[in-house]
Formats: structure tokens, C-alpha cells, sequence
């Protein structure tokens, strides 16, 4: 059965007018809030994005989720990501076992290179290094997934010698996921390793995403991992609200300004209402709008790809929180519901 949740990044507001930028203070209690209502509300997973810039509030997602383990009960709680290839593997381990036991065996780890590349310098590694990096520490992340005791040895990291790592997740391992772009290289490896894969479909139509799909679904097969265990989802923006019409109108200006806080240090030009538009029809990446739409656009996508999660991600450019509150509502009160009941009746 489909996994619906949501994805953060934890943005902070950024008042247009003065540039003033909420307190990262008081944009993590509202997240803790929002998590809590996701759990609530009977929502299937949630993931923390991790950032070191001044429109981000979180820099270390497994705080964010330890504190969320103590409010919630029965939602799994992972990054997305964790930026892997400026991180210590043992050191996430570790971080994401506690989270683990604290959750009594909630925790997920969703490891990718990040689309940001603050975490470099901050540090201390070459973007030079930018896909050995990932490489090797990917290998060291499964390694202490499987091993109790481990010797290992690489090119950026110190040996480990027979060292013993703790504390041991519930079930002795966690769940480990791979955040993936557009990169064919990165789909067929994370198939080659039998490891679930997350999309981000963030632009443009998603029926363009297909022939990485049927690559990874490919990779998989072709080194011997059974179809049945295929894990796969997507990551798409995402709000919901009561009238189509009105949270599109309210929702623009929040967008667009993240947009283009973003596409200032990236080249990119003024984003538009026209682009906001199309990728809102069933054709694009965006999914704004009320419920029924908005089950139909799920629905779609599910069948499109043959996914087993779909990820809401619900706060680019940090919307108000009481506006967060009842997208998550609806999305786990209504929007859920209905597309799980949808799935089950054309079993």
C-alpha cells in the first residue's frame, strides 16, 4: 500500500519588503507543532531537510525529529536529506540510532549530495570531491547498517579496526533511502545497492522523469534484487487548502519569492505566474490546490511511476503556519483517505 507524507526543508518567512527573516527559534516550535499534527491525522512518514543557510532553520534534521519522536506516536521520521557527503557516517549512525530508540523504531535515514553546497566549506571538504565523497561514505553507511563491529578503510575518512559502534538501532538497522535529481548515474547505483530511491521532481513535467525510473527499476533486476521489495517515491511542492482558486492566489507570492531567493545565486530568471500555472495542471510538478484536485494529481502520479510513497514537500517558502496546519489537515484527513481508498478498489 502507498506511504503518503510530507517533506520540509524548514524555510523560514522572509519578509519581502524589509528582507527581515523569521527567527529559526520560532519556525522550529511551529515545526514541532506541524509534526505532531501529521502523526495526528494518521500521516505515514515525515522528512527533515538539512541546510546551513540563513532561509533554512534546520541544520541538523535528527534534533528536529528527536524532539519530534516525544511528541508523536506512529509516524516514521526521516531526513530529506541528510547532506551524506559532508557528513561522518558513523557520527549520522549514531544520531540516527538514538532517534531510532527514542521513536521506538521510527527513524529513517534518507541520504543524498544535497542541492546546496554550503555544507562543503563549512566542513572542511573540496567540491572537488563531490560524487567520490558521496561514494565512499555511502559504502560506510551500509557497512555500519549491517555490522556491529566493523574494520573499513577509504580515502577521506580515518580506518576503522575492529571498532564496535553504538548505540545499535530497534531492529539493528534502519531503513536507508536514496534522494535522487536527474542523475542516471545516481538511479543506477542506488538500484545496483537494492536501495528504496526518492525522486525529486521539483520542475518541469513529471512524465519526463520515466526513463529514470524504468533505469532504476532495471539496475535493480539486473543485480538480482527481487521486483516485490521496489521501493519508490516522489517529492513534489505541495499545498492544499479549502478553494483551488484561493490558496493558487495565496500561495503565488510565497513561492515565487522563494523561487527567486533561490534562483538569484543560481542564474535563474524572475520565476512566473505562467510557470506557477502550468505546473499546477495534471501535466506539472506543482501540487496546489483542493482536495479533490489534488487526490486526482496524487493518483496520477502514483499510476504514472508505480509508486510505493508520495512525499508532500508543504513549506517552500514558509507559508503561515496556521495555513500549514490546515494543509496538513486536509491532507491527512481527507486527501489521504481518499487516495488510499481509491488504490484499494482498483486492486
Amino acid at each position: 500500500m502507498i506511504e503518503l507524507g510530507i517533506g520540509m526543508f524548514g524555510d523560514v518567512q522572509v519578509d519581502s519588503a524589509t528582507g527581515k527573516i523569521q527567527p529559526a527559534a520560532e519556525r522550529m516550535q511551529q515545526i514541532i507543532e506541524e509534526i505532531k499534527l501529521m502523526d495526528q491525522v494518521g500521516l505515514d512518514f515525515f522528512g527533515m531537510g538539512e541546510h546551513h543557510r540563513a532561509d533554512y532553520a534546520v541544520s541538523s534534521p535528527e534534533i528536529i525529529l528527536a524532539a519530534a519522536a516525544t511528541v508523536t506516536k506512529n509516524i516514521k521520521l526521516g531526513s530529506a536529506v541528510s547532506v551524506l557527503s559532508s557528513a561522518d557516517p558513523v557520527k549520522l549512525f549514531q544520531d540516527f540510532a538514538s532517534v531510532d530508540i527514542i521513536s521506538n523504531g521510527r527513524a529513517e535515514i534518507m541520504a543524498g549530495r544535497g542541492s546546496f553546497i554550503e555544507s562543503f566549506p563549512l566542513f572542511g571538504y573540496d567540491l572537488k570531491d563531490y560524487s567520490e565523497l558521496f561514494d565512499e561514505k555511502l559504502e560506510l553507511l551500509l557497512r555500519l547498517n549491517k555490522q556491529d563491529t566493523i574494520t573499513w578503510s577509504g580515502k577521506f575518512r580515518k580506518p576503522l579496526i575492529n571498532q564496535e559502534i553504538f548505540p545499535r538501532p530497534v531492529n539493528n538497522s534502519l531503513p536507508i533511502w536514496v534522494a535522487v535529481g536527474g542523475t542516471t548515474s545516481s538511479v543506477i547505483r542506488a538500484g545496483r545497492l537494492g536501495l528504496p530511491v526518492m525522486f525529486a521532481i521539483i520542475g518541469g513535467a513529471p512524465e519526463n522523469f520515466k526513463p529514470l525510473f524504468e533505469v532504476y527499476q532495471q539496475a535493480w533486476v539486473d543485480n538480482g534484487h527481487d521486483l516485490k521489495n521496489l521501493q519508490v517515491g516522489v517529492h513534489m511542492h505541495s499545498f492544499f487548502g479549502d478553494d483551488s482558486k484561493a490558496i493558487a492566489d495565496k500561495y503565488y507570492p510565497i513561492y515565487a519569492g522563494q523561487m527567486n531567493r533561490i534562483g538569484a545565486s543560481r542564474g535563474w530568471p524572475p520565476y512566473q505566474r505562467s510557470q506557477y500555472d502550468f505546473g499546477r495542471s495534471i501535466h506539472g510538478h506543482l501540487l496546489v490546490g483542493d482536495v479533490n484536485e489534488s487526490v486526482e494529481k496524487i493518483l496520477h502520479t502514483i499510476e504514472m511511476f508505480g509508486l510505493t510513497r508520495f512525499s508532500a514537500h508543504m513549506d517552500v517558502g514558509s507559508p503561515d503556519h496556521k495555513d500549514m496546519m490546515r494543509s496538513i489537515e486536509l491532507f491527512g484527513s481527507e486527501i489521504a483517505p481518499k487516495v488510499k481508498a481509491a488504490l484499494k478498489k482498483a486492486e
